[in-house]
């Protein structure tokens, strides 16, 4: 085989583990700016060592792109850029290959935004033994050799971080999709028609609310009471002129999947301009995230814009 060809070859293997390495990525970091650079840095290290050497590709570079994340997690940047009350995981479109794998319970739970914002909760190297024993499957030997640590180091840093994400959790088992939807349909009808009530009937007792401010804010809008959250809900969901100006038109409202939970999405054209996220437990709402911030949605609107979408709930908002 000439150099071309064997360039050729090991580029479609770096390929076919792709999807896997982004997935792996996005669950540590929550960005999809920053899986794009982890995957591309990723592939020219592996352009430029002896790929004669590796015995396992898909190892290596599981490895690689591992250990990629964590130098980007422990970074001052990173650190400045997550500080508590001011970062949320970027919102992926159901169907989203960053949200594999999802064949089990685990796997979906792992990339829901509750989960990846309790993560952050979590030292770098307890969301990376976390990440690999529960969303893919690693034993305790592959995560040692994958982070340089002991077998039981790895054991006592999942042993945390399953403690600490099982104290946080709020959710229970997974939500039926067709209730789901109901609920948030309601949600939606009852704080589009300003019924308070009703809305505060729809939430848990603990029920939080989360919002970027559209990035108008430097810190996350948080409300904690389901008196709160209705009012915040009524008044968000009453059109304006002013939030029509900010939304650039008049946009439609859909019913979507945003990993792996119910969500609607402000839609204006082809742009997805704002996205309401909502976790179900116990058939009521624990948590809604308002997401408007541009930055946070273009991977979204990507995924939109290939997408057929069902009729909207609200044609015109």
């Amino acid at each position: 085989m000439n150099s071309t060809a064997t360039d050729r070859f090991d580029t479609s293997r770096f390929e076919a583990s792709r999807n896997r390495l982004a997935s792996l990525a996005y669950r540590m970091l929550g960005s999809a700016a920053d899986v794009e650079d982890a995957v591309q840095d990723a592939f020219l290290r592996w352009q430029a060592v002896d790929r004669q050497r590796i015995k396992v590709p898909e190892a290596w570079l599981i490895k690689v792109v591992t250990n990629l994340c964590l130098d980007r997690l422990r970074s001052a940047q990173a650190r400045r850029e997550r500080t508590v009350g001011t970062w949320l995981p970027e919102p992926l479109l159901g169907g989203d290959p960053m949200l594999g794998p999802a064949d089990t319970f685990e796997q979906r739970e792992s990339v829901s935004l509750a989960v990846l914002t309790l993560m952050e909760r979590l030292s770098p190297h307890e969301r990376a033994v976390y990440l690999l024993r529960e969303a893919f499957t690693y034993s305790h030997a592959e995560i040692a050799e994958i982070l340089d640590i002991t077998e039981s180091a790895s054991q006592q840093h999942l042993h945390r971080a399953r403690r600490r994400i099982t104290a946080a959790r709020r959710g229970g088992d997974e939500v039926d999709p067709a209730s789901a939807r109901r609920i948030v349909e309601e949600f939606l009808a009852a704080a589009s028609s300003g019924r308070t009530e009703r809305l505060v009937a729809l939430l848990t007792d603990d029920a939080t609310a989360i919002s970027d401010g559209a990035g108008l804010t430097e810190t996350l809008l948080q409300y904690d009471t389901p008196q709160r959250i209705a009012a915040i809900a009524r008044a968000g969901f009453t059109p304006t002129p002013a939030k029509r100006r900010l939304a650039g038109g008049t946009p439609a409202i859909h019913y979507a999947l945003v990993n792996g939970a119910p969500a609607i999405l402000f839609v204006l054209g082809d742009q997805v301009v704002g996205a309401v996220t909502f976790d179900i437990a116990n058939g009521k709402i624990a948590t809604v995230r308002g997401i408007a911030t541009p930055t946070r949605l273009g991977r979204l609107t990507e995924a939109w814009r290939q997408h057929e979408p069902d009729p909207p709930l609200i044609t015109q908002w």
